[in-house]
């Protein structure tokens, strides 16, 4: 045990450290060492898992990592895994919220830190676009699973939020994996479990709305601040929160800044900013809001209640998920699961490559021909020698700082 969880410390600092590039990148990071490299998972056991991120609140990578780690080395895994993926971003992001609120240095670090964001971005793009096509293998191995996913993905790219199109996906693609191949699988033995499974996930969701009632009544009217409502604050936010960072503005703008006055709209647009040039975004504006508002002891407080909800929430799930492959109707929605979770990768992946490629020049949005070079050469490199991401990473930070300093 004491070896797995040297293991699961050092895999994941190392992560913590090279996760630009948001969720997707974070979980194709995963992907590469875990199922790839280290053989920890399978590609399905990994897809169930991703699967089960999307439908539980709070940050999608570190419950994945916390899930890695409870398969790896129980509940002091969950915690070790979730903590190293965690603190880099946390330790980074403090410090920079130690010079802004000291010396207001932020408008001096950007311009040195941007090149190198600008170099990673399409090198982490080649890490999401292999990533997607080896699970892609495996979660969309036959039409009825590739017909899922391009439905979700065409869902997702409409406007639907992510938790809905899953839920819809894994459930509607279960009736028809039933219909269309009746003698696949163990034959149902009890026909409501979908109907459970659909009252379940009914259940959770009026509960996450009413816990987002109560974040949202619960902040008004205080004027001083105090750790313990910081602390409640993010355990509330961290109990209703999925979809992208810009929720997690949305709900910091409305309580830190709009109701209880701790926060100044322009405080709150550099805390964006830090999430945008350091790994993990969503911690890195957490933690960058808590030092503001309450210094050290703010940061860390807030830092561990945004992420508390859900690691609870994987402690519990987690057992459950390989049990669920024995039942079979819950397995066809795992199936149908892990295609609907590519398809939203997947549309991650495009708009991603939209932001990292593409380039406003007063005339329309035209290719940026550095960052395909970048994209283009990590792809090659990482398909001919299979080299790790962090190399990646690395190399196209140096990249960034040739291509992008240079006028």
């Amino acid at each position: 045990m004491p070896e797995r969880l040297g293991e699961l410390i050092r895999l994941f600092l190392k992560l913590g450290t090279i996760s630009f590039g948001g969720p997707a990148a974070h979980i194709a990071l995963m992907e590469e060492e875990v199922v790839r490299r280290r053989n920890w998972l399978s590609r399905e056991q990994f897809l169930d898992l991703l699967g089960a991120t999307y439908l539980i609140p709070g940050p999608n990578a570190i419950e994945m990592a916390a899930y890695i780690g409870h398969r790896r080395a129980g509940l002091l895994g969950l915690v070790v895994a979730g903590a190293s993926f965690t603190l880099p971003a946390a330790a980074i992001t403090a410090v920079l919220a130690w010079a802004y609120v000291s010396y207001q240095a932020l408008p001096q670090i950007k311009p040195w830190v941007d090149p190198l964001l600008a170099g990673i971005k399409p090198a982490v793009l080649a890490i999401v676009v292999a990533a997607i096509c080896r699970l892609g293998k495996t979660a969309l191995g036959t039409w009825e699973l590739a017909a899922i996913g391009l439905g979700v993905a065409a869902a997702s790219w409409a406007g639907a939020g992510e938790v809905a199109s899953l839920v819809a996906g894994g459930i509607l693609g279960a009736v028809v994996l039933r219909w269309l191949r009746p003698g696949s699988g163990e034959p149902p033995k009890s026909p409501p479990d979908v109907a459970v499974g659909a009252v379940a996930v009914g259940a959770g969701g009026s509960a996450t709305a009413a816990a987002a009632a109560a974040a949202g009544a619960g902040t008004a009217g205080v004027a001083t601040v105090s750790l313990g409502k910081l602390a409640l604050f993010f355990l509330k936010v961290g109990a209703v929160l999925y979809g992208s960072g810009y929720v997690l503005i949305a709900y910091i703008e409305g309580g830190l800044v709009d109701d209880y006055g701790w926060l100044k709209q322009e405080e709150l647009l550099d805390a964006v900013a830090v999430g945008q040039i350091t790994p993990g975004p969503l911690i890195s504006t957490v933690t960058f809001v808590g030092y503001v508002v309450a210094g050290l002891p703010g940061a860390a407080v807030a830092t561990v209640a945004v992420v508390l909800p859900g690691l609870c929430l994987v402690a519990l799930v987690n057992p459950w998920i390989a049990r669920l492959r024995s039942w079979a109707w819950a397995g066809r929605f795992l199936d149908a699961a892990s295609a609907a979770s590519i398809g939203l990768t997947a549309v991650v992946a495009i708009r991603l490559a939209q932001g990292t490629l593409l380039v406003d020049t007063g005339e329309g949005l035209l290719p940026d021909w550095r960052g395909c070079v970048v994209a283009l050469a990590a792809g090659a490199v990482l398909w001919r020698w299979k080299v790790a991401p962090a190399w990646l990473v690395l190399a196209g930070a140096i990249a960034g700082m040739v291509l992008w300093s240079t006028p």
